[in-house]
């Protein structure tokens, strides 16, 4: 076993040049799916999730099987963490029998902990911090449909959450603006805003977010957890509504993302997320593709 290994608690665990490469890859293995390759025979993926999960589940799964490998679904319900057993040693232990840990989690510090004890690598399946699995998907699909996202223009509209740090920590990375409209209590951390610097403005509204975007990216007003807020999210949120006069705004040929699962008549409209510069479905299957990408490019030495 490797005594350092690679992880992927955060998009910043990889340099700018490496997460190009794993879109790419992506990309490749998504138009050239070869039944024979299978880089990752006999290998075990342990997928613990404190959150519910389809999306990130299923590809995860499926992405593991179509490498040859195959992937263990643990839920705190059915294993000794949701019983108090140390980080540390669940990590020291579960690394001792796989090759490779997917957390989905509430805390942050579970997953930089278990990377910390762990002899193998460690992914961020989502925490409250930040979810960088989706932004390698969400890259993937910007890349496929308008190219390389250098220098362009992104729109982040609602709650400065996890999604929204992964994307701030994307546009330094991938160097692309990024205009932020969120309600003044819900705005993201003051530790990502000035990491990511000059790649990150805020505007008061999100009509004046949207101008000149190439990319319209949302999420729910109220993620797992936060539910008994809902009432008071919807009052602040009902200004940052993707809607059809929020698309006119942007780029006439501007796409729109949503990590999924969306509210209809909340965050967006049907009317935009079933329109033709939607590409939510697109964006949900690389998931598989780009997350087979980095399990390829953390367990083997290509």
């Amino acid at each position: 076993m490797n005594m350092n290994p690679r992880h992927f608690t955060s998009l910043i665990d990889l340099s700018s040049e490496e997460f190009r490469h794993i879109i790419h890859r992506a990309i490749e293995l998504k138009n050239n799916r070869d039944p024979n390759y299978q880089p990752l025979k006999g290998r075990v993926l342990a997928m613990i999730f404190e959150k519910s999960s389809t999306r990130t589940r299923i590809s995860f799964e499926a992405g593991m099987a179509h490498f040859g490998g195959s992937a263990l679904f643990l839920s705190p319900r059915d294993t000794q963490l949701g019983r108090g057993e140390s980080m540390h040693d669940s990590a020291k232990v579960i690394s001792s029998m796989v090759d490779c840990i997917m957390l989905r989690t509430d805390k942050h510090e579970t997953v930089t902990t278990f990377a910390q004890y762990s002899r193998v690598p460690v992914i961020n399946g989502l925490t409250d911090k930040q979810h960088p699995c989706q932004l390698l998907a969400d890259m993937q699909t910007y890349f496929e449909f308008r190219g390389d996202i250098q220098g362009k223009t992104v729109a982040w509209i609602g709650d400065g959450n996890n999604m929204c740090h992964s994307y701030m920590q994307a546009a330094k990375m991938l160097d692309f603006r990024l205009q932020i409209a969120s309600p003044a209590q819900y705005q993201p951390l003051p530790e990502f805003v000035g990491a990511a610097g000059k790649h990150v403005r805020f505007f008061d509204s999100a009509l004046e977010a949207a101008k000149n975007a190439d990319l319209c990216v949302t999420d729910v007003w109220a993620s797992m957890g936060q539910e008994q807020e809902q009432k008071q999210r919807e009052l602040a949120f009902k200004d940052y509504q993707i809607n059809a006069e929020i698309m006119n705004a942007a780029n006439h040929d501007a796409l729109f993302m949503h990590c999924l699962p969306a509210h209809r008549g909340e965050e967006v409209t049907s009317e935009v997320i079933d329109g033709s510069q939607s590409v939510i479905y697109a964006e949900a299957e690389n998931r598989l593709h780009v997350q087979k990408a980095l399990l390829e490019f953390l367990l083997t030495s290509v």
